[in-house]
């Protein structure tokens, strides 16, 4: 019997954590915690397209049906935006990110199917496209710009739907503590309780600390990220979500502490520090545990790389 070469593609993409207090919607961090897929392209007749996974508590919910898998999905949006038929695949996914944590799990999804929808039908990554086609699934860029590009991002849509990055570099010298009680929160839900206008003041206060958040970091004034990560826009409307996030954002200043925020729509926070990172996560932690809720604290790096892509092949008898 004569053996064939089966392709298989492989996919990596951080976590991410997005808005970093005043960037609502526009600042995204790469974070070392990762989604790895393999996809391989099914040659024989009888192969059925599905999804295996297994990973961290929670990754057990991501569906093998192909019309339910994000993963799939996104795969199916570029060959619709690029005008290509998909061939059969299996994918196999191996995921650290916590699922509905706030820490960019669908975000990485969209990206690695994106990635993927390129890779198995022979075409080279457009990283121009996989961000545009991931926002638009994903409906902002920041999470997907930064799981896309890695380390710091910050990101615009034009008056026409398009949508672009800028990478910036993020200091080794800051580690980022991140804090998930143990509860889920949809994007969706999160974003619901927003309110629809705000005022000029509060715009006014999330512009010049959003630019300040960029600025102190360019100029390493790591001082001024305390006042760079205080927000109006968003945090408030959605701590009768999150039971103990206000505690958490009413800490006070503390040595090795540089900011704390909301990471993305939540439930888990960030807290960026150059020092006792230990002690700074007991903290924040018990202002979940006096609410009953069992958190997991995380410390880890900033990611410098984002997606990353590889194949191989495979003998088959």
């Amino acid at each position: 019997m004569s053996a064939s070469r089966q392709s298989s593609f492989e996919v990596r993409v951080p976590a991410s954590t997005a808005n970093m207090g005043a960037g609502f919607d526009c600042l995204g961090l790469a974070l070392e915690m990762y989604l790895s897929v393999r996809a391989t392209l099914l040659v024989k007749s009888e192969g059925r397209t599905l999804a295996r996974s297994r990973g961290v508590r929670g990754t057990s919910e991501l569906p093998s049906d192909p019309d339910q898998n994000l993963i799939f999905r996104a795969m199916r949006h570029t060959a619709e935006r690029e005008g290509f038929a998909l061939p059969r695949v299996r994918i196999a996914v191996q995921n650290e990110i916590p699922v509905a944590g706030g820490l960019g799990s669908s975000a990485a999804a969209t990206v690695a199917g994106i990635a993927l929808g390129f890779a198995v039908t022979g075409r080279a990554i457009s990283k121009d496209a996989t961000l545009q086609y991931a926002a638009e699934m994903e409906g902002h860029p920041d999470n997907v710009a930064a799981a896309l590009l890695g380390g710091l991002v910050v990101t615009f849509t034009r008056s026409d739907g398009t949508v672009a990055a800028v990478r910036k570099h993020w200091p080794k010298v800051i580690r980022v503590i991140v804090v998930t009680p143990s509860i889920k929160l949809e994007t969706k839900k999160s974003r619901a309780v927003l309110p629809q206008t705000v005022s000029r003041a509060d715009a006014v206060y999330n512009l010049q600390r959003s630019a300040l958040f960029v600025a102190a970091l360019e100029d390493r004034r790591y001082d001024l990220l305390w006042d760079a990560m205080q927000d109006r826009l968003h945090q408030t409307a959605r701590q009768a979500l999150i039971p103990g996030l206000a505690d958490v954002l009413a800490l006070p200043r503390m040595p090795g502490l540089l900011g704390v925020a909301l990471s993305g729509a939540g439930p888990s926070v960030v807290a960026l520090a150059t020092g006792r990172y230990d002690e700074i996560g007991k903290v924040i932690a018990r202002c979940f545990e006096r609410h009953d809720l069992e958190p997991t604290v995380r410390q880890l790096e900033a990611a410098q790389e984002g997606l990353t892509s590889t194949q191989k092949y495979v003998s088959q008898k």
